[in-house]
């Protein structure tokens, strides 16, 4: 099966030495995560009941994941019956296949796009492209990753690695515009003078879904410049792509998420834009609507009684703002359309743990714990990262550093043992120490004092020190 935009094409490690070397990449994001993280925790302080909230946001998920097979079904029948159409999508290829046929269909040669990480998961864009049809992105960065050629960085603001003069430079490329400055008064200007006339002309869009409501068939999206409005209103055909985890049960059910969500992800009370929309009203809107429910390996991270907390995730992208290894190395380290500790715990198990470079993911955390603390919904990403990596560990062939930890267990489990090993390493260290430490270890040992100095071992231990006190003593 193709898993499609999830597929890291290089470990963690290897593509966060790249990005580290780019320094602007590394002050933008400095400057933009500190922005939004000052942000959220003002807006965050403005409601007393914050973590009853959350409490009860993470409540809600648990509850619908629990019963999610009946709930999809619940959400399909009341689609069909306010005369939407709902196609299953088993993963990436099927579903980029049920688009493209839709599209073809109805003889598009461009589609308009609602900012979607889902579209981006199953890598719809180049699926389109390959079918004679071309996705033009209506948000904002988005269309900015678009002309750049580039690949998102962050759930919310995918082109957060780049700042106002380069996307000057760019629009004034790509687009002709006749930019004097890079104020962002003059660059949202020439990007909607350039999307107004796809929005008047395109017949078809493509959205995401922040979240259905199964008993009224209902689908939602939230949005801050208005462009997902236009792509929701004026193109006679809307396809939309979602998640199956983004179900709810009941339209009550919404209303925690509508504090949570604009709060944690652009530190807003409400966002600007939030549309819902239930099938098809005649005379109003699409004249067409398919909602195209997606699995791509979320029903295998569902069995998993650990693992299925991530699905609980809004994409607010609080995790990624907080996050010291996210700000250093940036998104474009983890390969994948989910980055940051979301993307850490998320990516390897739509990949059913099978993608060697995937897995190397849940090591790309420091394990603060300030994902787990900024989370609306309160996923324990910590605890998960650890348990992945668990998982990952067990099922690897044994390495050199697996089997040097598992002898230094045996080592450590017999108090005898631990007193041969102290002494060993007293007569072996002899050559390596210099002015009372040892700056260099050999071998593998070597990234140990790479960045630090290891204390010489003592002449006596401390247990030793301990009998010949209590000998004294008597």
């Amino acid at each position: 099966m193709s898993a499609g935009g999830i597929r890291p094409s290089r470990p963690f490690p290897d593509a966060a030495r790249d990005t580290l070397q780019d320094a602007q990449m590394r002050r933008n994001l400095r400057h933009a995560t500190t922005t939004i993280r000052e942000k959220r925790l003002r807006a965050v302080a403005e409601l007393p009941d914050w973590e009853a909230i959350r409490t009860h946001g993470a409540a809600l998920k648990d509850a619908a994941l629990a019963d999610l097979a009946e709930h999809l079904l619940t959400l399909e029948a009341a689609v069909k019956r306010r005369g939407g159409q709902v196609h299953w999508a088993r993963d990436a290829e099927e579903a980029r296949r049920i688009v493209a046929d839709l599209a073809a269909a109805h003889g598009a040669q461009e589609i308009i796009k609602v900012k979607s990480i889902s579209t981006d998961e199953i890598e719809l864009n180049a699926a389109l492209e390959a079918r004679g049809i071309r996705a033009i992105e209506t948000d904002l960065a988005e269309l900015i990753v678009q002309l750049a050629g580039d690949t998102p960085s962050h759930i919310l603001v995918p082109a957060i690695h780049k700042n106002r003069a380069e996307i000057r430079d760019l629009f004034r490329r790509e687009l002709g515009a006749d930019l004097q400055t890079d104020e962002p008064k003059e660059l949202a200007e020439a990007a909607r003078l350039y999307l107004r006339e796809k929005f008047l002309s395109t017949k078809v869009a493509v959205s995401g879904g922040n979240f259905a409501l199964a008993d009224t068939g209902t689908v939602c999206i939230v949005e801050s410049e208005g462009n997902g409005r236009m792509c929701l209103t004026l193109p006679d055909v809307l396809i939309t792509v979602m998640g199956i985890e983004k179900v709810l049960p009941r339209w009550a059910d919404i209303a925690p998420f509508m504090q949570l969500l604009p709060r944690s992800s652009t530190a807003e009370r409400m966002n600007p834009y939030t549309s819902f929309w239930s099938g098809v009203t005649p005379g109003d809107g699409p004249q067409e609507f398919h909602l195209v429910l997606l699995d791509n390996g979320r029903t295998d991270v569902l069995a998993d009684q650990v693992g299925r907390e991530t699905l609980r995730c809004i994409r607010c992208s609080a995790c990624l703002n907080v996050c010291p290894v996210y700000e250093r190395a940036g998104g474009h380290a983890y390969g994948s359309v989910y980055p940051g500790p979301i993307g850490a715990i998320l990516t390897p198990q739509l990949l059913h743990l099978e993608d060697e470079n995937a897995n190397s993911l849940p090591w790309a955390s420091s394990l603060c714990g300030a994902c787990y603390d900024a989370c609306p919904v309160k996923i324990n990403i910590p605890e998960i990262l650890i348990y992945l990596r668990g998982q990952i560990t067990t099922h690897k062939a044994p390495s050199v550093e697996s089997i040097a930890m598992k002898t230094a267990a045996w080592i450590f489990n017999e108090p005898f043992r631990f007193e041969g090993a102290l002494k060993l390493a007293r007569v072996g260290q002899g050559p390596l120490v210099q002015h009372g430490a040892i700056h260099a270890l050999p071998g593998l040992l070597g990234g140990w004092t790479s960045s630090r100095n290891l204390p010489a071992f003592p002449a006596r231990s401390f247990r030793e020190l301990w009998r010949e006190e209590g000998r004294n003593d008597e």
